[in-house]
């Protein structure tokens, strides 16, 4: 690519090798290098196409969809990006940034990881956070065309900001650039997800940095900001939520996660503490104002965001998340920290993904620098996409009428067969249903009905004309969606018929997570007492609605002992001991 070769010159010799920037926040003396650097983003390309949006529509992928590569960068947090290769390299190519490709092959062997499906690449770069700087896989037509796309990085560091253009060559995919009027775009990876079908997520960062109290020399108002993103990324709704006030990079990916098209992890605070009230409030903000794309409302799952130590981000605490978590395929790596809570939040992992392969990676060395394992690394997704998308079937009481799955699948050959997979009993096997194309690329079939009492485990399998096969579940048949017949209710049962799960870790020391059964939604206080009735805590006091609901309480501070933890929801008032360590 053809750049202004002296400016491009002048910010290297002004930038240090590789490695030099450990944080993710700008440091001040990079600010005064913005101007040069954006001066050398905006030269000139090999073809005027590159920096224009594509002529075709755009998609741009899920991270739960199928990968070719993930990237990651070997400088700062070794001990964490060698955990990294060890669980990704057996699920997809991994791509390394590095300077000696030696040492970093020496370093995987003596630790007991095979070098096999390691590439190194010495391509140059700047920091570990590959996430915010790397390239962004997108599909014309959907399914048709791998690209890159490559906004200009929100930070002055050119190698970084180089480095979609490297994987673009190395993958063989046309480059899509925001790097020049009218389509400039200053963007980072870690305050941007999609749902892969035209939803993104961010901060509102991606407007203050766009505008003319940015700092980057660019002036969009907020709806230019939504165009670029819809004409080289496919985002035709892009919802922004309000900044926290203690995550001062602004990157969503600390506190929230999509982990398909309808679900998202949300990180808990226990009540009133550090961000804990803006993020409900932006997820408040989210349900009472969009759907998924599926026209339903968006199914949420609680997961805590534990303390460092006792502290938390707003009195000096390290900004500890388990939502910076990363798919490579079948396997999703979670961050952890060596605490009690990790157990918490693997499990509400592995209960969320059935089928994954969930490996948490000790994140304390990087936590400090504001970020965990989705920040440093970048999935590069398959050249080839077979596209299947589908809304789980939910909990029902029909014991008479057959389950309609419903499918969207598509690839660019075109699909010769597609199959729905389904089993009472995941030890016995699954029985098979052709499904029929009803029209475009909607494709349907039934599950018989089953008796009250039942649980139903199904999935979805295609095979294209090119002899391309996927599933999803990506883990299937071990990965599956999951529905209960519950036969009809009474109305005592709707009524009366909550419950209160086993607490889990119990004993505890830290995070601990507490199941609920809602039948229906309205105000649940959860409060605690000692064994002699005495009022300690109330732990939670707000909305929740109908279905599997999490409360989090944190037990470090309290003294060892056995607590009564007391639950009123509007169908009862539930009470289990509680044991701390």
């Amino acid at each position: 690519m053809l750049r202004n070769l002296l400016t491009t010159l002048l910010l290297a010799t002004t930038f240090s090798a590789s490695g030099q920037y450990d944080d993710h926040r700008m440091n001040p003396g990079e600010k005064s290098l913005i101007p040069t650097y954006m001066q050398s983003r905006a030269g000139v390309s090999v073809s005027t196409q590159t920096i224009t949006p594509p002529i075709t529509p755009v998609r741009t992928m899920g991270e739960w969809e199928e990968l070719q590569g993930l990237l990651v960068a070997w400088t700062s947090y070794t001990s964490i990006i060698r955990e990294i290769i060890r669980a990704a390299r057996t699920e997809t190519t991994v791509y390394v940034l590095c300077t000696n490709p030696t040492s970093v092959y020496g370093s995987l062997l003596s630790n007991g990881i095979d070098t096999s499906n390691v590439e190194c690449l010495t391509t140059p770069f700047n920091s570990v956070w590959s996430r915010d700087y790397g390239p962004w896989s997108a599909y014309t037509n959907e399914v048709d065309t791998l690209i890159t796309i490559d906004w200009i990085y929100n930070r002055p560091r050119p190698n970084d900001d180089q480095v979609p253009f490297n994987i673009a060559t190395i993958t063989g995919t046309p480059l899509y650039q925001t790097t020049t009027a009218p389509w400039n775009l200053v963007h980072t990876g870690g305050n941007f997800m999609t749902d892969g079908a035209g939803t993104g997520f961010s901060s509102i960062l991606v407007n203050s940095e766009n505008s003319s109290a940015g700092g980057f020399g660019i002036n969009h108002t907020p709806s230019v900001v939504d165009t670029i993103m819809y004409r080289f990324m496919g985002i035709n709704r892009y919802i922004k939520m309000t900044a926290l006030p203690y995550d001062v990079i602004h990157h969503i990916d600390m506190h929230m996660k999509l982990l398909d098209e309808e679900t998202i992890l949300m990180g808990e605070y226990p009540p009133g503490v550090s961000d804990g009230p803006q993020i409900e409030a932006n997820l408040q903000y989210v349900l009472n104002n969009f759907m998924s794309c599926y026209g339903t409302p968006y199914k949420v799952i609680r997961i805590p965001m534990p303390a460092d130590g006792t502290l938390y981000p707003n009195n000096g605490g390290d900004y500890f998340t388990y939502t910076n978590s990363s798919f490579i395929n079948n396997t999703i790596i979670v961050p952890t920290y060596n605490i009690p809570s990790d157990t918490v939040a693997l499990r509400i992992y592995r209960e969320a993904l059935p089928g994954y392969t969930v490996t948490g990676i000790n994140s304390t060395a990087s936590i400090g620098a504001l970020g965990a394992l989705h920040c440093i690394t970048k999935e590069i997704g398959t050249s080839d996409p077979l596209l299947i998308r589908h809304q789980a079937l939910v909990n029902t009481t029909d014991t008479m009428n057959d389950y309609l799955v419903q499918a969207y699948i598509r690839h660019r050959s075109g699909i010769q067969d597609a199959t729905l997979y389904w089993t009472t009993d995941t030890t016995a096997g699954y029985a098979t249903v052709p499904m029929t194309l009803i029209s475009g690329n909607q494709y349907n079939a039934n599950i018989p009905a089953q008796p009250a009492g039942t649980s139903v485990y199904y999935y979805v399998g295609a095979l294209a004309v090119s002899g391309k096969s996927q599933v999803r579940p990506m883990p299937a048949p071990s990965g599956y969606w999951k529905f209960n017949v519950t036969g009809v209710t009474t109305v005592s049962e709707i009524s009366f018929n909550d419950e209160l799960k086993s607490i889990y870790p119990n004993p505890s020391r830290g995070i601990t997570c507490i199941p609920l059964q809602l039948k229906i939604g309205g105000t649940i206080t959860a409060s605690l007492t000692d064994i002699s009735g005495r009022d300690l805590a109330t732990i939670y006091n707000g909305y929740k609605a109908a279905g599997e609901q999490n409360i989090f309480v944190d037990t470090s501070t309290l003294s060892s002992g056995v607590y009564i933890l007391s639950v009123s929801t509007p169908c009862g008032i539930f009470k289990r001991s509680l044991a701390v360590r």
